[in-house]
């Protein structure tokens, strides 16, 4: 077992918090991360900015834009995490775009993840059948965890698809709308989360989008083994600064 299907498999449900590299101040990056893990945080996705992130909200985009403008580049975010694992034993998820991943080289861009102990990485854009066809023996060469998204549309047979492509975990999107648009869910949305419960798939589901604090990751997580929190994080680290993060943690753990 890795660090990421390790601590999928143990008991209890777990709290992921999206963060941006090089935000609020560039050079903020590693200690955010070990803020979060301080504070409690299960598994850590962190955000490799982009300057046409297609599924992001107003307020991640935000944060990229400025992170961007702070000089965050791909090769600067291996640079200040080449060390991580001195600090940190959480998973951690690199998520972003597939065009810089391109632009990097793919095989680089795993190899030199892996080295420094990063678990799984998310490429919203990358579809499925490209993943198999062309990168996944370089992801199991390295060791590293592809994660795979699924909507309220997406029908059994392509979630069937991904569930066999999957090793860790689903990431399911509540909505199909972007990032931060929402406040809690709806029947809707948790109708949605029952019915792929129901399917009693091989690898855990944990939910993004629209979970905001206690209430609405409590109604994510009850259907799922998990919930990601991004742009409700993102405005709390740009009001608070990192000093405000174990409040911002404890907020969201505490019951409903």
């Amino acid at each position: 077992m890795n660090r990421l299907t390790e601590r999928l498999s143990a008991e209890g449900k777990i709290l992921s918090i999206y963060a941006t590299a090089g935000f609020p101040q560039l050079n903020d990056t590693l200690q955010v991360l070990k803020e979060l893990e301080n504070a409690g945080v299960d598994l850590i996705e962190i955000g490799m900015p982009f300057s046409d992130p297609l599924a992001d909200g107003p307020t991640i985009q935000k944060s990229s834009t400025k992170a961007l403008m702070n000089g965050m580049t791909t090769e600067l975010l291996f640079e200040q995490l080449k060390e991580v694992r001195n600090h940190l034993s959480i998973p951690l998820i690199l998520m972003g775009y597939f065009n810089p991943v391109l632009q990097f080289g793919v095989e680089k861009f795993l190899k030199k993840a892996a080295e420094i102990g990063i678990d799984g990485v998310i490429l919203p854009d990358l579809p499925l059948e490209v993943y198999e066809r062309e990168y996944k023996n370089l992801f199991e060469v390295y060791g590293l965890s592809m994660i795979f998204l699924i909507t309220p549309q997406t029908p059994e047979r392509r979630i069937r698809q991904i569930e066999q492509a999957s090793t860790s975990f689903i990431y399911m999107v509540s909505t199909s709308s972007t990032t931060g648009t929402q406040e809690g869910f709806t029947e809707e949305s948790m109708e949605y989360f029952r019915r792929i419960e129901a399917m009693n798939l091989q690898v855990p589901t944990v939910v993004g989008f629209g979970i905001s604090n206690s209430s609405s990751y409590h109604q994510a997580t009850s259907n799922s083994k998990g919930a990601i929190i991004g742009s409700a994080f993102i405005k709390a680290l740009s009001k608070e600064g990192i000093k405000g993060i174990p409040a911002f943690i404890q907020s969201i753990r505490s019951e409903s």
